[in-house]
């Protein structure tokens, strides 16, 4: 298991290899379907650091946070897996969630030395694992609104590095 705390250099995401355990501490961002094409306008139109939003070295989780806890949803839904590459472009190191992903959107992340983690679906683990939460944009979307959270020891293994992945899905 290799301990990764955030935001996490550009030596360290090259340094990580498919099949990777990885234990991350530190801040974390979640979003889904709602808020992560907002996350991508704001980027597009340069106003992420007006909304308080940093990317560079950072992680988001394809979640949503509610009171039952959270758990990964599937990162390869249209409005999830279209953000990754201009999230990773803005500095996202790892994409954490479930399922398969693209070869387009592999190859996107290979590019922007991103990577792409699959979080085990144990919501009461991964609950216990967050420190601190606070909601950091679109508050009108409700449990699907862009989070940081302060994680330690959130667990997670490296699906997706450097043009490999696990499995790749072809989109029709």
């Amino acid at each position: 298991m290799k301990s990764i705390t955030t935001p996490i250099s550009e030596d360290t995401a090259r340094d990580l290899v498919l099949g990777d355990q990885i234990s991350l501490s530190g801040y974390i961002y979640t979003g889904r379907d709602a808020a992560l094409p907002k996350l991508v306008a704001l980027y597009e139109s340069g106003k992420l650091e007006k909304a308080g939003i940093d990317l560079k070295g950072t992680v988001i989780f394809h979640t949503a946070v509610s009171p039952a806890g959270v758990g990964p949803t599937s990162s390869n839904k249209f409005d999830i897996e279209s953000s990754i590459p201009a999230l990773s472009e803005a500095g996202v190191k790892i994409h954490l969630g479930k399922g398969r992903l693209s070869e387009t959107t592999i190859e996107a992340m290979r590019e922007h030395n991103s990577l792409y983690g699959i979080v085990p679906p144990v919501t009461a683990l991964l609950s216990s694992r967050i420190t601190e939460k606070r909601v950091a944009a679109f508050p009108e979307e409700g449990m699907e609104a862009l989070h940081l959270l302060r994680v330690d020891g959130f667990p997670c293994i490296i699906a997706a590095a450097h043009g490999q992945t696990i499995g790749v899905s072809k989109k029709e």
